[in-house]
């Protein structure tokens, strides 16, 4: 029978809390988290506990968790490690539903075995653990402030979920510098138990809650993350930060994929591919999060930029170009528009030019000529000091229009550049919360992610493509590869894995001398192609083990003795099975698929540019599994060379469909076959529309090892 887990909302929503660990001094992390409870205004139950006993802020100390009378909904321990496995025996003993563990000392200073002891003791007892080593959290919901950071948290309707304490308690300080209202901000700390899909699940729905920011050093179920994230972003904005790049083990450098599968890359991949927002900085995690939450989500794409200088308009436009904004390009309908206020040597085009003659009476009429288009959906306003406007009209003017766009619900940035009297509006508005930036490129970037989010939320979700494959006869083959000791495929095995998946691949075999090689080589027809088959030689090319173009008897014969040389020399130590004999595949263009299991995100699809070229050109996409069609060929459309395969210079398209039938034979593969851990088909030639493609060369890795399955 499964054990229900207490409900996350106690950890938002609590009717009581134990402080336990309270300190009698102010200077300690027990009497700061109490303090900020009682001055923030937490009108629920406070429970404070210290094995001395002891009075602080009108509370009297109870000296065990036992003496509390009452129920208890979150219990905060901040107490040194040593004592905190004790505390949690207690805790369950009163069935607290969920702990926050502030105390440090545990796995962050690889004291991994009481982490794990005090964890499985809470799950056993069906007790919820935030942390440990974290700073604690906060809730607008219920004035909670469970923290020893700043006490003063600007309510709002920003959550702050965050892996670094010293990090998220400068961004408390930071967001109230800058206005930005918090609905919750929340440590993770450790992330023994609760994480960032637990929370998401919840401030998703929260109405509190319209945007979430998250900094994340690590991934932890990750498979689970991108289902949460793909349902989270349907609904409101998802921001993150994320540091750290982790080392790729012997297993993954083995192949392209591997090789290729940085996990950055892979998690930059697969943030978009959920909708996510990915921030370089803090700082632009910080204007997204303030211009989001203010700012209706645009109802379509058209953007025009209204500026009194040419040159800053010439910058926008670079900018619109950086942040995939398309801008407006209706000639004759923005000359109708516009031509009453670009003062005859003005432009009427995208950017609008109002020259440095505008005025106030110039810049209200354009915006308000803006506003009223419903064929414009977003605008950006550029000024540039002049004489005239002053301070105080600039300010009028900006504060005006700005009102009136959010009372139609249409989006808009303002980015004014001059000297001190500009910096005087831009901090009059700065209070109000006008989205006014001393930088071009800051403004169209907050716009640019408004409309990533309009795309995202418009994306519907769609069943994923599943392929028939032989599953028996592919565990048959893995079943003999690993009885005999060896963690990858040879080259006959590879080719009856893709016979099993209904792979196109050469007609070819296995051979163990000269003459075998020349029978089998007049049997598939010249010309052919020769590759070694050795498991100590995994990429063939760089030992010499490859040679095309084979002609005739003569040239197999000398072939097949030049390959035994050539590795014989470069990998003196390999052990050689035997020659693959194949046919030669007429040339195409060449493609690279592959399929492997990611530490943190679990089954992965790749596709690029294929060839000898692959890991110097690094023209790949990068997606989680499962995938729908339409999320095959997004990934397709993502790679630079993508126009090669519509057709170039007189070329005739590409069989794209057969690329999207493969991707999902891989992608299902992968899935439902956990004992490979990585597969790729390099190169497939493809041909023209209608004439499929070919799988030249297939590695496949392999693993018996459940960890490294996890």
């Amino acid at each position: 029978m499964s054990v229900i887990k207490p409900d996350i909302k106690y950890l938002f929503e609590p009717r009581s809390v134990a402080v336990i660990g309270v300190s009698q001094e102010p200077g300690k992390i027990g009497y700061k988290i109490l303090e900020n409870m009682v001055e923030v205004g937490y009108q629920g139950k406070i429970y404070a506990v210290n094995p001395k006993g002891g009075q602080a802020l009108g509370f009297d100390f109870l000296k065990r968790v036992e003496d509390i009378d009452g129920e208890v909904d979150v219990a905060v321990i901040a107490i040194p490690a040593r004592f905190v496995y004790d505390t949690v025996v207690a805790c369950a003993k009163k069935k607290i539903p969920i702990l926050t563990i502030i105390s440090s000392g545990f796995s962050e200073v690889g004291n991994l075995e009481e982490e794990q002891r005090v964890v499985n003791y809470a799950k056993a007892h069906n007790m919820r653990i935030l942390g440990p080593n974290i700073f604690g959290h906060y809730s607008s919901k219920v004035s909670l402030n469970a923290t020893f950071g700043p006490r003063d948290i600007t309510p709002g309707n920003v959550a702050i979920i965050t892996q670094s304490g010293a990090l998220g308690i400068a961004m408390i300080g930071k967001t109230a510098v800058q206005n930005i209202g918090l609905s919750s901000i929340i440590s993770v700390g450790n992330k023994t138990d609760i994480n960032e899909s637990d929370l998401l699940e919840y401030l998703v729905e929260q109405d509190e809650t319209k945007i979430i920011l998250m900094y994340v050093e690590g991934i932890q179920e990750g498979e689970r993350l991108v289902s949460v994230l793909k349902k989270a972003t349907r609904k409101k904005p998802v921001i993150v930060i994320k540091s750290g790049r982790s080392k790729r083990g012997a297993v993954a450098a083995a192949s392209h994929t591997g090789s290729l599968a940085g996990s950055d890359k892979v998690f930059d991949a697969i943030m978009k591919q959920c909708g996510v927002l990915r921030a370089e900085s803090i700082q632009e995690a910080l204007e997204w999060s303030k211009y989001l939450s203010h700012t209706p989500v645009p109802q379509g794409p058209n953007t025009i930029i209204i500026t009194n200088g040419g040159g800053v308009g010439v910058m926008a436009t670079d900018a619109c170009e950086k942040y995939d904004i398309k801008l407006y390009d209706d000639q004759e309908k923005l000359k109708e528009t516009f031509e009453s206020v670009a003062h005859g040597f003005g432009s009427t085009k995208n950017p609008v030019d109002i020259t440095g003659e505008a005025s106030k009476a110039d810049y209200l009429k354009a915006l308000k000529e803006a506003l009223a288009d419903d064929d414009i959906q977003s605008v950006i306003a550029l000024y540039c000091e002049t004489a005239m406007m002053n301070s105080q009209e600039l300010t009028e003017m900006i504060d005006e229009m700005y009102g009136q766009y959010q009372a139609k619900q249409k989006p808009i940035t303002f980015s004014v550049f001059g000297g001190e009297k500009t910096e005087a509006a831009i901090s009059a508005l700065h209070r109000k919360n006008v989205p006014v930036y001393r930088d071009v490129y800051d403004g169209v970037s907050c716009l640019g992610a408004l409309h990533f989010i309009r795309i995202a939320q418009q994306i519907e979700s769609s069943i994923p493509a599943v392929s028939e494959i032989d599953v028996e006869r592919i565990n048959q083959i893995i079943d003999q590869a690993l009885g005999d000791g060896r963690t990858f495929l040879l080259a006959e095995e590879g080719q009856s894995l893709l016979s099993a998946c209904q792979i196109p691949g050469p007609k070819g075999g296995v051979v163990q001398s000269v003459r075998a090689a020349v029978k089998l080589a007049t049997e598939i027809g010249f010309p052919v192609v020769m590759k070694v088959v050795s498991r100590d030689i995994l990429h063939k090319s760089d030992a010499g083990g490859v040679l095309l173009n084979l002609d005739n008897e003569e040239e197999v014969i000398d072939g097949y003795q030049a390959i035994i040389h050539s590795c014989k020399a470069n990998v003196p130590d390999a052990v050689i099975d035997g020659i693959e004999v194949v046919e030669q595949i007429q040339a195409g263009t060449e493609v690279i698929l592959g399929g492997r299991r990611d530490a943190s995100f679990g089954p992965t699809l790749m596709f690029g540019l294929g060839g000898i070229y692959v890991e110097v050109m690094k023209d790949v996409a990068f997606r989680a599994v499962p995938l729908s069609e339409n999320d095959i060929r997004a990934m397709i459309k993502e790679i630079r060379s993508y126009p090669l395969l519509l057709g170039v210079r007189g070329e005739l398209r590409k069989d794209i469909d057969t690329i999207v039938t493969t991707l999902e034979i891989v992608s299902t593969l992968i899935t439902s076959v956990p004992r490979i851990t990585d597969i790729e088909i390099n190169p497939m030639v493809v041909y023209e529309q209608g004439q499929g493609a070919r799988a030249v060369d297939i590695r496949v890795i392999i693993s018996d090892d459940k960890e490294d399955l996890k």
